[in-house]
């Protein structure tokens, strides 16, 4: 028996291993794979994704649109007493606005995702921190606006309006959850110019596409410091295009 023979016979007839092949060790099947379901799996995601880049603006522009018109009519928030008007001028305007806002919020956090992930293909670390950084803002945007239900509440149901503005001032001067709004803030604006910019590097999708989303924060801003709401309007406006774009790519890949 050679030693390049990996099974042989010995005196007796008897089937023996040769030193070339360990005994004990044997070579195991790979494990099967079912292309059928990984291109299932891909393609669900791919569509998941591309719906939520389609549909998420456009919630966050009626959400705007709504406040829009509430603020044109004389409405604040800069105070528990404030917001209390409003929801008691506007309930059912505001109650859409809170409604339109969290849909948007819960849909842009798998839109900024696929937003990331076609970024990612050119622009790796800058894209998963502006894709983790604004999914984390939108976050904190549902849970802040949640709060929001419960003062449309108090309104409807009555009872001492001072003693309630009194507790949404409480509530909002809670440092238990200031971190909460200053991360949406930071996710907002800084985690959304960073996406923009990352699809802008990557060269993912058309440079006005990303330059679309990125106009957004800028808008948000302005909007804020002038106190007219339409700015934020035709900024998530311009936004939506942005991922619009991002969509129609994550169909295509």
């Amino acid at each position: 028996m050679t030693p390049a023979s990996s099974l042989g016979e010995g005196e007796h007839g008897q089937a023996v291993v040769s030193d070339s092949q360990p005994v004990g060790r044997t070579s195991l099947p790979a494990p099967p794979t079912d292309p059928a379901f990984d291109r299932y799996d891909t393609g669900l995601r791919r569509f998941g994704l591309a719906a939520a880049a389609f549909l998420a603006p456009w919630f966050i522009v009626a959400c705007n649109t709504g406040w829009a018109l509430a603020q044109a009519a004389g409405a604040g928030d800069q105070t528990g007493a404030d917001a209390l008007a409003a929801a008691a001028a506007h309930p059912a305007l505001l109650h859409n606005v809170v409604l339109f806002g969290m849909l948007g919020a819960l849909l842009m956090i798998p839109a900024t995702l696929g937003a990331a992930r076609l970024a990612g293909r050119g622009a790796a670390k800058l894209s998963f921190i502006a894709g983790t950084l604004t999914a984390a803002g939108y976050a904190c945007y549902l849970a802040i606006l949640l709060t929001d239900l419960t003062t449309i509440a108090m309104v409807r149901v009555g009872g001492p309006m001072a003693d309630f503005a009194g507790v949404i001032d409480a509530r909002q001067e809670d440092a238990a959850g200031t971190w909460v709004f200053l991360l949406f803030v930071l996710g907002n604006l800084v985690g959304t110019f960073l996406l923009g910019l990352a699809l802008w590097r990557s060269r993912s999708i058309a440079r006005w596409a990303a330059a679309a989303i990125m106009i957004w924060p800028p808008t948000h801003i302005v909007g804020l410091a002038a106190g007219v709401e339409w700015f934020e309007v035709a900024g998530a406006a311009v936004q939506g295009l942005g991922f619009a774009a991002v969509g129609v790519h994550l169909l295509r890949k």
